[in-house]
């Protein structure tokens, strides 16, 4: 009879060591607790936990993404705008994360939708359009030095889409536009002044060097008399009646 009882208590024994055998993975941590209070960390690898008696919460520590939904939100200049943003953070402190707020991951999320209203309140459309990263970097700010007691460190923020009402869509458009406009007409007219500044300096050269004009006049003739289609009409330059004015006034004296 001692004997079947003795056996009967290693087997109970072997059964509640294995059920207190506990896995921790490497990107885990568990929060260990005896009678309900705090006692430790529990690092990766097999651990102990007592049942009854102890207790634990695994705490996943790589870092997790958060979707942050769609939020109405009014800029600094009134206008309405529709922003959504994700979130990257991670467990810095187990112990902080499972004892001093409840559902971190949801909290988190909730101070992010919230904080992102704000910063958009404090910013000016335009802001809000080209300074993306410096908001961004604002919201990741506020929040991450919220989170902190919590045990939270914020990785990263990234504002994903600003959805503009239509009139303002229209409005963009438009400014758009004549800037695009404005910039042509400013290159045409640079443009044009380069090609009459190099023209100036062409006929300062061609009539500074004395049969400059002649040879030029010539080499534009040969060029359109090479295509047999062209029609060339010549056009004797005013120094050559001047000069044969000047040579039949000499043979008529």
């Amino acid at each position: 009879m001692f004997e079947i009882l003795f056996f009967w208590l290693i087997i109970t024994a072997l059964f509640i060591l294995l059920a207190s055998i506990k896995q921790i993975n490497e990107y885990e941590r568990g929060v260990k607790f005896q009678y309900g209070k705090y006692t430790s960390i529990m690092e990766p690898g097999w651990r102990i936990v007592w049942p009854v008696v102890q207790s634990y919460q695994k705490v996943d520590i790589r870092v997790k993404a958060v979707d942050v939904p769609d939020q109405d939100a009014i800029t600094k200049d009134n206008v309405s705008v529709n922003v959504n943003a994700v979130l990257y953070y991670k467990v810095a402190n187990a112990e902080s994360a499972i004892i001093k707020v409840e559902y971190f991951d949801y909290a988190v999320s909730q101070l992010a939708q919230t904080t992102m209203r704000d910063v958009v309140g404090e910013v000016t459309l335009d802001e809000l359009l080209s300074k993306r990263d410096t908001i961004s970097q604002r919201i990741q700010e506020i929040v991450d030095k919220a989170t902190d007691p919590w045990g939270i460190k914020i990785v990263s923020v990234d504002l994903k889409h600003i959805e503009l009402p239509e009139n303002m869509k229209r409005t963009i458009a438009k400014q758009a536009e004549a800037e695009r406009e404005k910039r042509a007409v400013i290159i045409k007219a640079e443009g044009e002044v380069a090609a009459a500044d190099n023209m100036a300096k062409a006929a300062g050269i061609l009539a500074s060097s004395s049969g400059a004009l002649h040879l030029r006049t010539l080499q534009s003739i040969n060029d359109l008399s090479s295509d047999q289609s062209n029609t060339v009409i010549f056009a004797v330059p005013l120094e050559i009646l001047r000069a044969f004015e000047s040579v039949s006034g000499k043979s008529n004296k």
